[in-house]
């Protein structure tokens, strides 16, 4: 009889092998390893891309070298044309704001010496004054270069270029106006500064420059 209870015990004992398949089942786990290594193949396969990485830097050099055609070519259209800037007054106002922008000129650091001003109709002050002591010791002035210039647009053409180059259209005949600013546009080295009415400024610029 007591050999009876016993029996229950194998049912335990039966439950133990079923645990033994749970741990084979952590075998399979080296599977993903070998996963990951056939990735490494493929990397040393990739000097191929490399290639056309070169035509891109060929690219780049010829797009440096298309810039340098068009350097030369800016640097010669420098020179050749100044600035022009227009200073709006009236016949009877033009020689006092050609005197206000001569002024401003030199506060900026510019030199006497750099400034032409030409005039188309009464003649500066200066100009009077200066050609009271006869007309060499007036052109005497022009070629020392060391003070501001000033002409009327009827002997303008004996003035020699100057960085800057100021028209006070003052009045005068339109030829003069048109004589003034060709002279003044091709005397200019940098800036030129043209005084008077915007229209006749306008008229005369596409007519005579």
């Amino acid at each position: 009889m007591p050999l009876i209870p016993e029996e229950p015990q194998i049912h335990e004992k039966a439950q133990g092998p079923r645990a033994t398949p749970a741990s084979g089942r952590t075998a399979p786990t080296p599977r993903p390893v070998p996963g990951p290594r056939p990735a490494a193949p493929p990397r040393p396969g990739r000097p191929g891309p490399v290639r056309p990485a070169s035509p891109a830097q060929r690219a780049s050099r010829d797009a440096a070298a298309k810039p340098g055609p068009s350097g030369p070519a800016a640097a010669a259209a420098a020179p050749s044309a100044p600035q022009i800037q227009l200073i709006p007054a009236t016949p009877e106002g033009a020689l006092d704001a050609a005197e206000e922008a001569v002024d401003l000129l030199l506060e900026s650091g510019r030199t006497p010496g750099d400034v032409l001003v030409i005039t188309t109709g009464e003649p500066h002050p200066w100009a009077a004054h200066e050609l009271s002591f006869g007309d060499a010791a007036y052109w005497a002035q022009h070629d020392a270069g060391d003070d501001v210039f000033y002409a009327d647009a009827a002997v303008a053409d004996r003035a020699a270029s100057r960085a800057v180059v100021v028209v006070a259209l003052n009045g005068g005949a339109e030829a003069a106006a048109v004589t003034a600013l060709t002279l003044a546009h091709s005397r200019a080295g940098s800036l030129l500064i043209v005084c008077g009415d915007p229209q006749r400024i306008n008229s005369v610029l596409g007519a005579g420059v």
